[in-house]
């Protein structure tokens, strides 16, 4: 039994009910390799347990052994039956409603990527075919908003930032806020919650009534990285490759704070698109930016990319440290060039259709002990496609510290390896 205070709840959806055919229901319930069951239970937990401050999903989900979910199909749509569920998610004996409707878009999300089995990508799939999978994920998620000028920005961070940078990214969604845009996160805590946070004050200040905070995840992660409480869309996509692309689809403009490997992974996925020669012209704005402290990492982080990508790939981002104001300013004038872009060009506001990408930054990658030590980690690759290798060991990283599978791997077999140029490594 779990020493954590729980509850029972019974829950419907808010507003339109969620239909689900029989054997969607019969997958939902069912256990084992083939059923739906453990995989939403899982997505369930972790958004029940948001403000935990445990960042394993193998160490939430033994917190709470006893958590079960009984899905039942009614006329009038779905209802959950949760029994031992985390008591921090309720108000006397009611659901939070923002997390009520993350566990509906749980349920949405996982039914909709197994209803797509059957049109799932194989290793045949194209690059094209893998962005229209990316981008009916999102219509369905109901997060494409046609008609809407550029203002989402990405922000991309660590989970378990310091008080400091935690503040200072919650000084920069408030100055994003100002200038009315938008904020797409991981829908985790730290630097995924604080620019959300600082966003709402100045939206109300500007009596913004419809701003979005768009929180993208994947199974992977979701029980590491809890969505937070702020988040008023979110979207469970079914790998992280997809959960990338969708950032990049999305998004208009992207900001990324001081965090770890997650962090890097980022940021070397969206260098290595940038820097495809297809995507040479089109207009993408991408700050680094921190307070005074950070100053030395963002410093290292340069010099990283310089040893690997090289002088190019330095000039597709600019580091503004200490300036929050500076840096919403930056990325305004950012949106205004892509908003130019996308007029010229007959390309959407809500989907970054023109922006080409890889099949290697596309395809699921496993962080396996052979798939580690098989990464290209060599100076002779093309520039591109070695940040596609360098983001999959930083993956892998983030897989062996905080993803269930990764742990498991890691305490059976030791170690990961990873082999290249000794001046990259």
């Amino acid at each position: 039994m779990s020493t954590f205070k729980t509850i029972d709840a019974s829950i419907t959806p808010i507003g339109s009910l969620e239909v689900l055919s029989q054997i969607e229901v019969s997958k939902l319930k069912q256990a084992g390799e083939n059923g739906l069951y453990e995989l939403f239970r899982r997505c369930v937990l972790a958004i029940l347990n948001t403000g935990s401050d445990s960042d394993n999903a193998k160490t939430i989900l033994q917190n709470f052994p006893d958590f079960k979910i009984d899905i039942v199909q009614q006329d009038r749509g779905i209802r959950l039956n949760l029994f031992n569920a985390p008591a921090d998610a309720f108000v006397d004996g009611e659901m939070i409603t923002s997390t009520r409707e993350m566990v509906f878009a749980a349920l949405r999300d996982i039914v909709w990527t197994e209803s797509e089995r059957e049109h799932q990508l194989g290793e045949n799939a194209s690059s094209s075919d893998i962005t229209d999978y990316v981008f009916h994920f999102l219509r369905n998620a109901k997060m494409l908003l046609p008609g809407e000028e550029p203002r989402l920005v990405v922000c991309w961070g660590g989970h378990s930032i310091n008080k400091i940078e935690y503040e200072y990214t919650k000084d920069v969604g408030h100055e994003l806020g100002l200038r009315g845009l938008d904020i797409c996160t991981g829908c985790g805590p730290g630097a995924m919650k604080g620019p959300m946070k600082g966003a709402t004050i100045s939206h109300a200040k500007q009596r913004i009534l419809n701003a979005r905070y768009i929180g993208l995840t994947e199974p992977g992660i979701i029980t590491a990285e809890a969505p937070n409480p702020i988040v008023n869309d979110l979207a469970i996509l079914p790998d992280i490759e997809k959960r990338l692309e969708a950032f990049v689809r999305l998004g208009h403009g992207i900001i990324i704070f001081p965090g770890g490997p997650g962090t890097a992974e980022e940021l070397l996925y969206i260098l290595g698109i940038l820097l495809h020669p297809d995507n040479k012209e089109i207009p993408f704005p991408l700050i680094l930016t921190g307070p005074p402290e950070s100053a030395d990492y963002f410093k290292q982080l340069h010099e990283f990319i310089a040893q690997t990508l090289g002088y190019e790939a330095q000039q597709r981002y600019k580091i503004i440290v200490d300036d929050p104001a500076a840096a919403a300013r930056e990325m305004a004038t950012g949106m205004h060039l892509v908003n130019e872009y996308r007029i010229k060009t007959a390309d959407a506001y809500h989907f970054n259709w023109k922006l080409h990408i890889e099949p290697i930054f596309q395809e699921p990658f496993e962080a396996t002990h052979e798939n580690m030590a098989k990464l290209k980690l060599h100076r002779d690759t093309p520039v591109h496609l070695l940040a596609a290798d360098l983001r999959r060991a930083f993956s892998g990283i983030v897989a062996g510290n905080v993803k269930e599978q990764g742990i498991n791997l890691i305490e059976e077999k030791g170690p990961f390896e990873i082999h290249g140029d000794t001046s990259i490594l």
